[in-house]
């Protein structure tokens, strides 16, 4: 007897099949839980089954199974212990960062700095000026009564989840940011497993805020955010004594809004400097940091 999760019951049956190799009609099933995709990614669930070859399958093709099983316990070991590997390789400074949010590949960061052209014209994508948001908004509407707009909103889009969360409140960060808090018993539920729900609702939201509003978000839930923060100034230390030294630096492989609070912090801490994100040719992000040219 084997237990089998996949994302359909069809791909659970033949995983089943394969692993006892026999076909699907000799299996003996049953359905511990009917997948689904949920809502908006959330609370999706996958198949699960517990399948075993019917007793009418001749002895040699039950040896077989067994030693199937085996096998597959062996796999669903290694796959554990791969797992708790890679866990341990994303630790900055005893505060563990989520696999996705930085790497730890240190061979890929030094190919990339051994291209890298510290000196360019400054035209990040991410850094519009600030002139230009804080005149739209004075056009449109105040940052306040954004604010006030969105908390209705988020409240009405949130009221019927079946988290226990809190009244979600909606303030003015700054002239151009709304900070949007969730709080409550069930709120760090909201983080998922190295923040992938949280990556999702900041993408939604924000998508969702600046297309109406044209102004930007700092969503914190649980502390989340401001745990992410500390983990990034501890991090940025070991950039800074390099910029110090060296007169330039690049940071690790950074994601979603990690890559925006060290941009931030190395903004603000060397206003004299080229401080802009760069990608690598998959599409991955990191920030260097020089001098401006010199005409």
């Amino acid at each position: 007897m084997i237990k089998i999760e996949a994302v359909t019951l069809e791909d659970a049956f033949n995983d089943a099949a394969t692993s006892l190799k026999c076909s699907v009609t000799e299996l003996a099933i049953e359905v511990v839980q009917v997948p689904s995709s949920g809502f908006m990614g959330f609370f999706k669930k996958n198949a699960i089954i517990v399948a075993t070859v019917k007793k009418d399958v001749p002895v040699e093709r039950e040896s077989e199974m067994l030693n199937a099983t085996e096998v597959v316990k062996s796999n669903s070991v290694s796959v554990e212990n791969e797992e708790e590997k890679i866990s341990t390789h994303n630790i900055l400074n005893d505060t563990i960062m989520p696999a996705s949010f930085v790497s730890d590949q240190d061979e890929q960061d030094e190919d990339l700095a051994s291209g890298l052209e510290y000196t360019a014209d400054y035209d990040d994508e991410y850094d519009e000026s600030v002139d230009e948001r804080e005149e739209h908004l004075s056009i449109n509407q105040n940052i306040d009564e954004i604010a006030l707009e969105v908390r209705s909103e988020i409240n009405k889009l949130f009221r019927l989840i079946c988290f226990e969360i809190e009244h979600i409140e909606v303030s003015a960060y700054d002239k151009e940011t709304i900070l949007i808090e969730f709080k409550g018993e069930d709120a760090a539920l909201l983080i998922g497993k190295e923040g992938y729900r949280y990556k999702a609702l900041s993408y939604m939201i924000f998508n969702w805020i600046n297309s109406k509003y044209d102004v930007q978000l700092r969503l914190e839930i649980a502390e989340f955010l401001k745990n992410q923060e500390e983990s990034v100034s501890r991090y940025l230390e070991g950039v800074y004594e390099s910029i110090d030294r060296d007169g330039r630096a690049q940071t690790k492989i950074l994601d979603g809004v990690l890559v925006q609070i060290a941009l931030k912090e190395l903004r603000e801490k060397y206003p004299q400097k080229y401080v802009v994100i760069r990608s690598t040719k998959d599409g991955l992000k990191y920030i260097i940091v020089n001098d401006y040219h010199n005409n």
